[in-house]
């Protein structure tokens, strides 16, 4: 599979969604209603998100009557960070971090188009700790979800990772995934909220209840703030409320601080797994669910028939309780992991396979500027 540089659609009927003849050489094609462009225009933003599956980091650009989608291939990706120009993805064994360049974008085509470009600064091996949700803290701290050893670690230089946090109930740092931790929620810059697919001390003992064994938890305290719930994801606290996706179920909605209760705002044609806000809208990933012993048995596989769920990005407004707009593949990509919105960057780009340009971008800091002749600054 190659990168996706044109449209990805545009069409006429806002009842509709309106596909376009897919890029040369690709077989990742992407349809979206009319009015998703019109959106992050008026955010002015875009949007990252990534697969897994197929192996892509998707960055989705508004290009006046259509939406562009340009991937950019990694191993695995799923975890995304972002803090300002800094940007980390959490891949199969290793974290990669990035750092926005503006003054790269000069050498992008087509000229005066992009207004940002992240190039490769760092890469950590983690090994394979099967990194779900990842978020930058406050010190510079990157926090990770290492699913397969059921903890919270951040990246240590001398070693593969850091423990910093497992749930109670986890008697043991092992690498066998006994509550299958995945989503990770920041309050002023520290973790807060956690969601797992259950309160199990067994190796892959979360898969006995999958359907129904799904938890939200505070991290500072180790109390239960909801139980009961399927596959539940990407905890997310924003505008006073606790959000949450309950993917088995397709949903997002939020937690009754007082019942604990969970209470769904929309539901979406997807398995609903990665968040993000702005203003009053969210971006909410959407996956197809396959046909396997993992997915058989959750609500939304007897909601939905397998050719009526999506894999793609639904927008909900959160004042209305609806989905307003959808952006779906219809080839290649099946299972969408992390979506991050990019405030303020309305076209970026990504650099991790061109040579020569990684080659001839050099960054120094501020300090060293003095010594750099003029003409060399920021070219």
């Amino acid at each position: 599979m190659t990168d996706s540089p044109g449209p990805s659609d545009a069409g006429p009927s806002p009842e509709a969604l309106d596909a376009a003849a897919p890029a040369a050489a690709t077989s990742l094609r992407a349809v979206h209603t009319p009015n998703f462009p019109a959106m992050l225009r008026g955010l002015g933003g875009s949007l990252l998100v990534t697969t897994y599956q197929a192996g892509k980091l998707v960055m989705v650009r508004d290009e006046g009557d259509h939406l562009n989608t340009h991937f950019r291939t990694f191993q695995a990706p799923m975890g995304l960070a972002l803090q300002g120009d800094r940007l980390a993805v959490g891949t199969t064994v290793q974290v990669w971090e990035y750092v926005n360049v503006p003054a790269v974008t000069a050498k992008l085509q087509p000229p005066g188009r992009h207004d940002a470009c992240f190039l490769p600064r760092d890469c950590h091996v983690t090994g394979n700790i099967q990194i779900h949700e990842m978020a930058w803290g406050k010190g510079e701290e990157l926090w990770v979800v290492n699913t397969r050893f059921s903890c919270l670690c951040t990246i240590d230089r001398t070693a593969s990772f850091t423990p910093r946090w497992r749930p109670p109930f986890v008697s043991a740092l092992e690498p066998t995934d006994r509550c299958h931790l995945n989503g990770l929620g920041m309050v002023d810059g520290r973790p807060k909220y956690v969601t797992a697919l259950g309160q199990t001390d067994a190796p892959a003992g979360w898969r006995a209840d999958k359907a129904r064994g799904g938890i939200v938890m505070d991290v500072d305290t180790g109390d239960l703030l909801a139980q009961g719930l399927s596959m539940p994801h990407s905890p997310r606290w924003y505008a006073g409320r606790l959000w949450v996706c309950e993917s088995g179920a397709g949903t997002l909605g939020f937690l009754d601080p007082r019942t604990g209760r969970y209470e769904p705002v929309a539901a979406t044609p997807g398995f609903t797994r990665g968040l993000d806000f702005a203003g009053n809208l969210a971006f909410v990933g959407l996956s197809q669910v396959r046909e396997t012993a993992v997915f058989s048995g959750i609500p939304i596989t007897e909601r939905l028939a397998a050719e009526e769920r999506t894999c793609g990005v639904c927008v909900v407004d959160l004042t209305r309780g609806e989905p307003v707009a959808l952006l779906r593949f219809e080839e290649g990509v099946q299972e969408v992991f992390a979506v991050q919105f990019l405030p303020g960057r309305r076209y970026p780009e990504l650099i991790n396979d061109d040579a020569n340009l990684l080659e001839n971008s050099f960054v120094v800091p501020d300090s060293a500027l003095a010594d750099v002749p003029a003409s060399l600054r920021g070219a």
